[in-house]
Parts: C-alpha cells; sequence; structure tokens
C-alpha cells in the first residue's frame, strides 16, 4: 500500500511539474499575437513623402528656330534607342551597334547595374524572417576529482568524488528571427535601394548615350579629314599642272626662275599638308576602335568624303526634356533614394520589435533524438529602445537632410547644363547653317578670281605671287567648307545626345 502511495504521489507531482513547464494553448496565442497586435495598431511609416524637386523649366528654348518641331515632323523624328538611323549611313549604323556588346565601359556599367539590383534583393530580405539551425554532437566527460556536494541525511551534504561516465548530446536547434516593421525603416530601406538601382540603371543608359554619341562625333571628324584630303589631293594634282606651266614659260623665257620655285614651294607645302592629315585621322580610327572594343589593328575604315547637310532634329518642348535625359532621371532617383534615408533616420528614434523563437531536438540518447519528448522550444518578444545617445540620432537627421538638399542641388544643376547643352548645340546649328551659306559663296567667288588670275599670269598681266595668293584663299575657303559641313554633322550627333537620343524615363525598369 505504501509503495501504492509513492507511486501516485510522484506521478501526481509529475503532471504538477508539466502544466507549470508547459504554457496553456491559451497563454501560448495572447503570447504570439500579441506583437502582431502591437505591428497592426502602431505599424507606419515615419519620414517625408517624396516628390520631384523643382527645377527651372524654360517654356521654350531661346535658341530653337520657330518652326524646329513641325518641320521636323513627322519623318524626320529621332528612332527610339538606335537614334544614329537617322544620318542614313549604313557604316555609321554597323559601328554604333557595337558599342553596346563590346564597349567595356558600357559593359562596367552594365554590372554596377547587376551590383544595384542585387543589393534590392538584399535589401527585401529583411522583410522576411530570419531561419538558422546549428546541428551539434557533443561528447564529453567530467572529471572524477572535482568534489561534488550530495544530500545527505537530516539536511547534512556530503563531498565525495563522483564518477561520472562520459556522455554523448545530441541537439538540432532551429532559431527563427524577425524585425518588425513598424516605423517603415526596412521598407524605406527597400525603396531607397530600388530607386538607387534605378539610377544605376540610367546611368547605364547614359553612359551607352554617351559613348555612342562620342563615336558619332569621331566617325563625322574621321570623315571630315577625308574631305580635307580628297580637297588637298586634287589640290596637289592642280598645282602640279601650275608648276609644269611655270616650267614651260620659264623655259620659253617668259617666266623668271622665281616663278618656277615658288609653284614648287606651293606644292610641295600642299602634299606636306596632305601627310599630315593622315595623324589625326589615324587617331580617330584607333579611337574609334576602342569604342567598339577592339584593337586599333583590327579595324580600318574606308575613306569618305561628307556631302549631305545634317538632318533636321525634333527638339520638342523643354519639359519633355525632364522624362528623356537618363542622366536628369539618374539625379532625380538618387533624390528619391536620398529621402528615404531620411525616414530610415528618423525611425531610429522610435523602439525596435524584435520576434525569437527556438525550437528543435535535444537528447542524450540517439534512438529518441526526433521523438516527442525530446522537444524544446522558447518564444518572446523584445522590444529595444535607446534612451540616451548625446544627439546621435538627431545628428544622422540632419546628416541625411543635408544629404538631400546636396542631391537636390545636383538634380537642378543637371537639368541647367542639359538646357545649356541643347541650347549651345541649337545656336551652333543655326549659326553654322548661314555661316556654310556665306562660305559656298566665298568658295565661289574664290575659284572664280583664281580662274580669273591664271588667264591674267598666262597672258602676262599679272606676276605668278598673285596666282599663288589667290590659289591659297581659295584653298583655305574650300578647307573651311568642308570643316563648316562637319562641325554642322557633329553639332546635330551633340544636339541628339543633349536631347536624350531618342531615350525617356518609360524604359526604366520595373524592380
Amino acid at each position: 500500500m505504501r509503495e501504492r502511495r509513492d507511486r501516485t504521489q510522484v506521478a501526481s507531482s509529475a503532471g504538477w511539474l508539466m502544466r507549470i513547464a508547459r504554457p496553456s494553448w491559451a497563454r501560448l496565442t495572447t503570447c504570439a499575437a500579441t506583437p502582431f497586435l502591437l505591428i497592426l495598431m502602431c505599424g507606419c511609416m515615419v519620414g517625408p513623402r517624396h516628390s520631384r524637386p523643382s527645377a527651372p523649366v524654360p517654356a521654350s528654348y531661346k535658341e530653337a528656330p520657330p518652326d524646329s518641331w513641325r518641320r521636323a515632323q513627322p519623318n524626320a523624328a529621332v528612332p527610339r534607342g538606335k537614334w544614329w538611323e537617322i544620318y542614313n549611313d549604313p557604316q555609321l549604323n554597323a559601328l554604333e551597334e557595337q558599342v553596346s556588346i563590346s564597349n567595356q565601359n558600357v559593359l562596367l556599367a552594365e554590372a554596377q547595374y547587376r551590383e544595384a539590383r542585387d543589393q534590392v534583393r538584399i535589401a527585401r530580405s529583411a522583410l522576411f524572417p530570419l531561419v538558422s539551425t546549428a546541428p551539434s554532437l557533443t561528447y564529453s566527460r567530467n572529471s572524477s576529482t572535482v568534489a561534488t556536494q550530495l544530500a545527505g541525511v537530516n539536511g547534512q551534504t556530503t563531498t565525495v568524488a563522483v564518477a561520472v561516465p562520459p556522455t554523448t548530446e545530441y541537439s538540432l536547434p532551429v532559431d527563427v528571427s524577425y524585425q518588425a516593421d513598424i516605423w517603415g525603416s526596412i521598407r524605406r530601406s527597400v525603396v531607397a535601394a530600388k530607386q538607387t538601382a534605378v539610377s544605376s540603371d540610367a546611368d547605364l543608359e547614359n553612359a551607352r548615350l554617351s559613348f555612342q554619341a562620342q563615336l558619332a562625333e569621331f566617325y563625322f571628324e574621321l570623315h571630315g579629314l577625308d574631305g580635307d584630303a580628297a580637297l588637298l589631293q586634287k589640290t596637289v594634282v592642280s598645282f602640279q599642272q601650275y608648276l609644269q606651266l611655270t616650267k614651260d614659260r620659264f623655259a620659253a623665257g617668259v617666266a623668271s626662275a622665281g616663278d618656277v620655285a615658288l609653284a614648287q614651294t606651293q606644292l610641295d607645302t600642299t602634299r606636306a599638308q596632305l601627310i599630315d592629315i593622315g595623324v589625326s585621322r589615324a587617331q580617330f580610327e584607333h579611337a574609334i576602335a576602342i569604342l567598339i572594343g577592339k584593337p586599333p589593328a583590327q579595324l580600318t575604315i574606308p575613306p569618305s568624303v561628307l556631302t549631305t547637310a545634317p538632318p533636321p532634329v525634333p527638339v520638342g518642348i523643354p519639359s519633355a526634356l525632364l522624362e528623356r535625359r537618363p542622366d536628369i532621371a539618374s539625379s532625380e532617383r538618387l533624390v528619391a533614394a536620398a529621402n528615404e534615408q531620411i525616414g530610415i533616420a528618423q525611425s531610429a528614434f522610435f523602439p525596435s520589435l524584435i520576434l525569437t523563437a527556438t525550437g528543435g531536438f535535444e537528447t542524450t540518447d540517439i534512438s529518441k533524438w526526433f521523438t516527442w519528448p525530446s522537444r524544446f522550444w522558447s518564444l518572446g518578444p523584445e522590444l529595444a529602445e535607446t534612451i540616451f545617445d548625446a544627439g546621435k540620432r538627431r545628428a544622422q537627421v540632419d546628416l541625411q537632410n543635408s544629404a538631400y538638399n546636396a542631391t537636390v542641388a545636383t538634380y537642378r544643376q543637371t537639368v541647367l547644363t542639359a538646357f545649356q547643352q541643347i541650347e549651345d548645340q541649337l545656336a551652333a546649328l543655326r549659326i553654322l547653317e548661314q555661316e556654310a551659306q556665306a562660305q559656298d559663296a566665298a568658295v565661289l567667288a574664290a575659284e572664280k578670281s583664281l580662274a580669273i588670275t591664271t588667264e591674267q599670269y598666262k597672258a602676262g598681266t599679272e606676276d605668278y605671287l598673285a596666282v599663288i595668293t589667290t590659289q591659297s584663299i581659295a584653298l583655305a575657303d574650300q578647307r573651311t567648307a568642308v570643316d563648316i559641313l562637319t562641325r554642322r554633322l557633329t553639332a546635330s550627333v551633340l544636339l541628339i545626345e543633349a536631347l536624350g537620343g531618342g531615350w525617356d524615363t518609360s524604359q526604366l525598369p520595373k524592380l
């Protein structure tokens, strides 16, 4: 009977201990639900909302002709993306296609965009719980020479050295940790990372546009030199004829040896100018090779003379420029990212809530490792708040406000610079067109003057110095006309680049 009562008492005590050690489902549900109720009741986003900063945008371009937009529509619009096709040059088209594929600076910008996009994934992961585990198998043995106190009779204790056999502990814990985004700090971090990634994509487009425009500029500069070379080659042939004329006249006794020397000097000088053009042309060809990602030895561009005036470029209205320039889009996205940093800094004034849970299986008997009695768990929220930081958080908010103001100033300066670039190239195209007309008239007059002077020299009424002077003027006027055409084409390229090259913000990625 006594043994039965002892067993009953042991069972009753064990049940009482189990009730203490294991909370009821109601208590567990309340413990788990409380943090989520706090999130629903208190969750909000602290910090300012983003809006595009104001920028000085004129109503119209000062240098644009009144009919510049209408004159360019609908046939001469800049092609979307492949803006260089407006020049109808197959060789230029083929070269431009290689910039996005092989230009190393463009590939660098692409890699930087991918890095920024991966940062978005990293920031977004903080919105979800972190689950980790650390399985372990521990074999241990306690020292048998360490004294151990044992309970004795009548409350007395006895100190003895007990040899404890070695034990093996098997553990499989699982830890779950989650930071509740009550004040929107994590969400703002994700938005900031997104805005930075979109800015990086716009930087990529800006780099691509810049190198494409640079290639087109070098291309027209190179063929402008081809025009100079063709003109000088034609002039060399003409001067050879004049040299032979003076030699014939000298042999006939109607010209002096000085005339022959002047004609020879003029011919050799022109030949030297023709040879010198090869230096600049080779450099432009090498630069184009690098832009398309090739060694200079692998690219040869055949000579070609520029003959066509630049096509009209639609400039649109100034307010549309804010959507058409990738560098403006990049700067505006950085402003948005800086705005999110202000909210992140302000959220530091509020407490943070971290929910943690740990559970798993632990035993010293491997056969019972994954049995229900071997389980263990713990669950609880943690609320953390900084009480005193000597003004650190306030300084961080002020720091982010200053950084935001800096990005706004950069954005506005980018807009102003864009308008300056457009006005510069519009003025260049307008003035160079007028100059080209005047220069063409000067070329015709110089050619007519040379023809008259030549006839006078043949008639003996003018000396050869007058012929050389007229030849020099005619050659200078002709070279100036070639250079003006080259400058007009490069100015049109720079205008297209300043307008965004057919790009707009609809091409930005959605992250």
